[in-house]
C-alpha cells in the first residue's frame, strides 16, 4: 500500500534553481548530521564531488536563501542553520525517499512478531521506534471511536448505583458504574434503555458521544433524572479511549543524548513534555489521517510553545475497528526521510500483519 506524506503547510512562492536547491539540500543535510551551523567553506568542501563552487559563490547563494527565510544565523559571523520554513521546503520539495535496511526491517518484524498480546506489541513498537530513531517513540493505544454499539444495557445495582453495559461490534464489551442520587425502578429503566437502543444501535461511539443530546431530543422522558445523568455523563459512557494508559513512550534517554539538550532549558522542556502525556495525545489526535497516510509537523506548526524546537511525525494504524497513532518527536534536526520510512513500516505492520 502506497503511503501518502502530508505536509502541514505548503511552501508557496519559493522558486529555486537546481544550484540553489542543491546548496540548500546539502546545508540541511550537513546540519542534520553534525548539529553545527554550516559555513560556506565547509559547504564548499562537502559539495566538491557534486558541484564545484567557490566559497564566495556559496556565500551569495546562502544570502539569497536567508532573504527567503529558508536559513538563518545565530551570530553575525556564524554559519547558517535551517529555519522552520527551510525544513518545510526540504521535506516538501527536496528530500529523497528513504527505505529501511533489510536488517532494520527484519529487526522490527522479528521483535513484533514474537509477541501475542496487543499491549506487548504496542509497548515493544515504541521501544523499537526509540532505538532505531534516536527520538522519542510514541505509540498511542487504540481507541474505540470506530466501534459501533450493538446493545446498550442498564442494570440497577442498588438505589444509588447503576451499571452501564455497552456491547460493541467485534465482541467488545465496555462497562462502567454510575452513582445516582434519585430513585429508579426496573420498569422506568427498561423503557428508557429500549428508547436509547433504538436511537444509538449501529452508530459509532464517537458519533453517539458527539450527538447524544440530539439523538434523544424528542424523547418524552428527556428531562427525567436518569436521562439527565446520561447526558451529563456522555463523555464517560461513550468514551473512545481504553482504560488505563493512553500511550507508550520510549527512547527518552537516546533523545536526551542529542547535542540540543546540552541546553538546560531545552532539557527541562523535554522532561516536562514527556511527563505530560495529554499534550502528546492531543497532538496525535488532531492529525486526523487515514491509515496509509503520514504527517510531518515542524516547530511552530504544532501551535504549542513547548514544541517550537521539535518536529513530530505521525501515522495512524487500525486494529479491527479501533484506531490509534504512532509517532516520533525529536529535534527539528532529524533525518526526516529515514524517520518517515520507519514509522510507515511499523504502522503498516501493526495494521496489516498483526
Amino acid at each position: 500500500m502506497k503511503k501518502k506524506v502530508y505536509i502541514q503547510t505548503p511552501s508557496p512562492g519559493i522558486l529555486l534553481n537546481e544550484r540553489d536547491r542543491g546548496i540548500l539540500t546539502r546545508l540541511i543535510q550537513l546540519y542534520i548530521l553534525n548539529a553545527n551551523p554550516v559555513g560556506s567553506g565547509s559547504l564548499s568542501n562537502y559539495l566538491q564531488d557534486k558541484i564545484k563552487l567557490s566559497p564566495a559563490t556559496i556565500r551569495n547563494v546562502m544570502s539569497n536563501l536567508e532573504e527567503l527565510d529558508l536559513i538563518t544565523h545565530l551570530h553575525t559571523s556564524a554559519g547558517r542553520i535551517p529555519t522552520d520554513k527551510g525544513y518545510r521546503f526540504y521535506v516538501d520539495s527536496l528530500m529523497k525517499k528513504n527505505s529501511l535496511s533489510t536488517v532494520e526491517i527484519q529487526t522490527v518484524n522479528d521483535r513484533l512478531g514474537s509477541l501475542a498480546a496487543d499491549n506487548d506489541i504496542y509497548k515493544e513498537a515504541s521501544k523499537i521506534l526509540g532505538i532505531l530513531s534516536g527520538c522519542l517513540g510514541i505509540v498511542e493505544l487504540p481507541h474505540f471511536a470506530g466501534y459501533s454499539v450493538v446493545k446498550f444495557d442498564v442494570i440497577s445495582l442498588s438505589s444509588e448505583r447503576i451499571l452501564i453495559v455497552l456491547a460493541l461490534d467485534s465482541d467488545k464489551i465496555k462497562t462502567l458504574t454510575l452513582e445516582t442520587t434519585f430513585d429508579h425502578d426496573e420498569k422506568n429503566i427498561s423503557y428508557i434503555k429500549n428508547f436509547i437502543n433504538e436511537r444509538i444501535s449501529g452508530r459509532t461511539l464517537k458519533f453517539i458521544r458527539d450527538n447524544f443530546a440530539d439523538l434523544i431530543n424528542d424523547f418524552n422522558l428527556k428531562d427525567s433524572p436518569l436521562i439527565r445523568l446520561f447526558v451529563d455523563s456522555v463523555d464517560t459512557i461513550f468514551n473512545v479511549s481504553p482504560k488505563g494508559d493512553k500511550l507508550h513512550l520510549a527512547g527518552s534517554k537516546k533523545l536526551l543524548d542529542n547535542p540540543e539538550f546540552e541546553d538546560l532549558d531545552r532539557f527541562r522542556g523535554i522532561i516536562e513534555l514527556i511527563e505530560n502525556e495529554d499534550i502528546i495525545v492531543h497532538l496525535l489526535d488532531k492529525s486526523e489521517l487515514a491509515v496509509g497516510d503520514t504527517k510531518v509537523f515542524i516547530g511552530k506548526e504544532l501551535n504549542n510553545e513547548m514544541f517550537d524546537d521539535y518536529s513530530l511525525i505521525v501515522s495512524p494504524y487500525n486494529v479491527g475497528a479501533a484506531n490509534g497513532s504512532i509517532g516520533l518527536i525529536g529535534p527539528k534536526r532529524m533525518n526526516y526521510s529515514k524517520m518517515i520510512a520507519l514509522i510507515n513500516h511499523i504502522s503498516e505492520y501493526i495494521t496489516f500483519k498483526h
